[in-house]
């Protein structure tokens, strides 16, 4: 029997290959459009407002997917918070590596109470528009916010004047926990003018207390 090309070997060897990868790739695909549909649903709607229905159909799926790609519920919420969180640190590190370096807090502070921030609730700060459904959530789920929260006060404080110093984790610790609670209350009333008013009072201090 003559020996099968090379050519058409390797065709055979590729198309195998391919065939058994592709499903692999496209399930992960698939998982992370949900974990990114839910990510922006949770800090939308918050996790008791946030059915797995809606998320699959924003990720363009059906209901009936969702046990191939989650165990449960709170597995899907646990990935959908580290994302959440992790995007947050992300953009702060951006903002951090866009600017000089004795700038950088200034204007990570600056982008976290600014306007902009007020109203992308979406894709803003998870711990902001989660932090009050907290401790009412499964373990996984706060395990997961919990090391995005300590990873966004480990880059404030990295990024301060005192870094290394003592004390510097402390500031940090208060800086991170005045930039929250001014994002939370801005949020919540409905007054512009007090709004404003909040973010930018809590931005001034800030700003004093760093200098």
């Amino acid at each position: 029997m003559a020996e099968m090309p090379l050519a058409l070997r390797f065709g055979m060897l590729y198309d195998e290959h391919h065939m058994r990868r592709t499903p692999v790739r496209s399930k992960e695909a698939t998982h992370d459009r949900i974990v990114e549909a839910a990510a922006r649903a949770i800090r939308r709607s918050g996790y008791n407002g946030t059915g797995v229905a809606d998320i699959m159909k924003d990720a363009g799926l059906t209901h009936g997917g969702f046990y191939a790609h989650f165990p449960s519920r709170e597995a899907m919420l646990a990935e959908a918070a580290d994302r959440a969180g992790s995007e947050s640190v992300a953009k702060m590190e951006r903002i951090a590596a866009a600017s000089p370096p004795q700038r950088a807090l200034q204007a990570m502070m600056e982008a976290y109470l600014s306007e902009a921030h007020i109203e992308g609730i979406e894709t803003g700060c998870a711990t902001a528009a989660l932090g009050s459904e907290m401790p009412r959530q499964a373990p996984e789920v706060r395990r997961a916010a919990t090391r995005r929260i300590k990873e966004m006060i480990d880059l404030v404080a990295r990024q301060s004047p005192d870094w290394g110093q003592p004390g510097a984790h402390e500031r940090a610790l208060v800086t991170v926990a005045t930039m929250v609670g001014a994002l939370v209350l801005a949020r919540a009333v409905d007054d512009r003018r007090l709004s404003d008013a909040l973010r930018n009072a809590a931005l001034k201090h800030l700003t004093l207390t760093q200098n």
